[in-house]
């Protein structure tokens, strides 16, 4: 059951997932965060933030991929930021919960990887050089073309 696909351009509340996929016929929850973090192997320098914009579609797209894993006994709850994440924020949360721990942890997995695959939500990668001075470039461009 899908309890929550949203996009959202407000902090997400981790607890709140959680609480949506609590069930009394659940005995496991798997529940994966995705943060900005500081650096990129790629990044010319020190990463400050990262712009996140979508598809006028992805909020569709998202609930449709996560009636993709979905199954019987399972509660799904995923969301992901849009707009300007600064270091440390959370950019996703995806929060499964079944009877058994394997599949709360194998659909959760699933989830967040077709997420990162599939979701045509796009980021630009905001740096900070030596100078001090920031520059941004658009990184991990999602299927569909921007």
């Amino acid at each position: 059951m899908i309890v929550r696909a949203a996009l959202a351009d407000a902090p997400l509340d981790v607890a709140a997932h959680i609480a949506a996929v609590a069930d009394a016929h659940s005995g496991a929850s798997a529940v994966f965060l995705g943060t900005v973090r500081d650096h990129d192997p790629d990044a010319d320098g020190v990463v400050v933030r990262l712009d996140y914009s979508a598809h006028p579609d992805a909020a569709r797209i998202l609930t449709e991929l996560a009636e993709s894993v979905d199954a019987d006994g399972l509660r799904i709850a995923v969301s992901h930021r849009v707009g300007s994440l600064a270091v440390g924020e959370t950019a996703i949360v995806c929060a499964v919960s079944s009877a058994h721990r394997a599949d709360a942890f194998e659909v959760s997995r699933a989830l967040v990887e077709r997420v990162k695959a599939e979701l045509p939500v796009w980021k630009k990668q905001i740096e900070r050089d030596g100078s001090g001075q920031e520059s941004g470039r658009w990184v991990g461009l999602g299927t569909l073309a921007r």
